[in-house]
């Protein structure tokens, strides 16, 4: 990770923010590995890069 673009790590709250959908669909995404995360301790974060991923797949899958 060389890029503050690529090290940027979300919480749960900020996906859930950006993506607009809920607490548990957002867990449910990163269970299915259809989002990608890490676990940092305790603490689970989504890379951002991970996010736009998520997004320009279900782009491509809709149309």
């Amino acid at each position: 990770m060389t890029t503050a673009t690529t090290a940027e790590l979300l919480t749960v709250p900020e996906v859930m923010a950006r993506l607009k959908l809920g607490r548990s669909t957002v867990y449910d995404l990163i269970r299915s590995r259809r989002l990608v995360s890490i676990t940092v301790g305790r603490s689970r974060r989504i890379p951002a890069d991970a996010v736009r991923t998520f997004i320009e797949h279900e782009m491509e899958v809709a149309a």
